[in-house]
């Protein structure tokens, strides 16, 4: 169960977008008790809302006819909860896909008082997360400055380091961030290339925006982008593979940042897969555990049969089962 200052901003933001509600619409909207519901709305009323309740079982609680929702107020401690909230939301990705975390915290920072922006930020400087082997490190404070970019709207110019670690200065036109559940990707339209182009947001030192205001004409799927650029690395080798199942059925199986994938007639999907090398793609095929054609190259298509053969000689298959040529 959330706790009760949650519970009473969730409150809030529902008198704000509707403003009558039945006490059981309130309930199944926050999960608890009408008893917890009443609670609440007392609570609301201590602080200033003018919240009005109707009796009777079609009754509920609205607020008062020609009255405002007044502003949300927090004392420092609290400003600064709700910020170290938001701004482990942020990093963790417990929130999925979206960016309402960052989002927000871009929004609260803007208004927080110089005192707590700066607590803030000794913070940020201050912890550490706890991270995957080979998951990258990066600041709350430069994953603001990528969203304060994009919602800019200005030409900006991004200094960043390669795989290589080579540096570079190049002109960019932000649009959006993207959290695969590992990494923070930057999706920005490189100027002097005139494409689109991922940047792993932890390899980024500076982003500085220039003032030039710019629109963005047909920009792509940021999500989508993210998952080809993933899925075609700069793999040594890379296989492609016929599956007969539908394009939803060979996504489940493949995913969008493993492979690339094309719909082969309704029943069918091809998908083109990098790896290090032939036997560890021929690897990944068998721990699919689904019929499949390997197309090409045949360094993959052999190593997958060798796999195979091994497997069931191990299995005590008879030869002639096993290679059937």
């Amino acid at each position: 169960m959330i706790s009760t200052s949650a519970r009473l901003l969730r409150l809030v933001a529902l008198f704000s977008a509707r403003p009558a509600w039945t006490c059981d619409e309130l309930a199944g909207q926050l999960a608890v008790t009408a008893r917890t519901v009443r609670r609440d709305v007392a609570r609301l009323r201590e602080l200033g809302y003018g919240v009005e309740s109707d009796p009777g079982p079609w009754g509920g609680y609205r607020l008062r006819d020609g009255s405002r929702m007044p502003p949300l107020i927090l004392d420092d401690e609290e400003a600064l909860a709700v910020a170290v909230g938001l701004r482990e939301a942020a990093l963790s990705g417990v929130l999925g896909g979206d960016q309402a975390a960052l989002s927000a915290l871009l929004k609260l920072r803007q208004v927080l008082p110089a005192r707590i922006a700066h607590r803030l930020g000794e913070m940020d400087a201050a912890f550490v997360h706890t991270r995957r082997p080979g998951e990258p490190q990066i600041a709350s404070a430069m994953l603001l400055e990528l969203a304060t970019a994009c919602r800019r709207g200005e030409r900006s110019q991004l200094s960043y380091r390669d795989r290589e670690g080579n540096a570079t200065t190049r002109d960019v036109d932000p649009y959006r961030l993207v959290h695969t559940g590992r990494r923070w990707y930057f999706v920005a339209r490189d100027v002097t290339r005139g494409e689109w182009r991922t940047f792993r947001a932890d390899r980024v030192a500076r982003i500085q925006p220039t003032g030039r205001a710019v629109e963005l004409a047909d920009p792509p799927d940021p999500v989508l982008l993210v998952s080809r650029s993933i899925a075609a690395g700069r793999y040594p080798l890379q296989v492609t593979v016929r599956l007969p199942v539908p394009m939803e059925r060979a996504l489940r199986l493949v995913p969008p940042t493993v492979g690339s994938h094309r719909a082969d007639g309704p029943d069918a999907t091809v998908v083109d897969i990098g790896g290090p090398d032939a036997d560890g793609l021929a690897r990944y095929l068998l721990g699919l555990a689904t019929p499949l054609r390997v197309l090409s190259p045949d360094e993959v298509r052999e190593a997958l049969l060798r796999r195979t053969r091994e497997m069931l000689a191990a299995n005590d298959v008879p030869p002639a089962i096993a290679d059937p040529r």
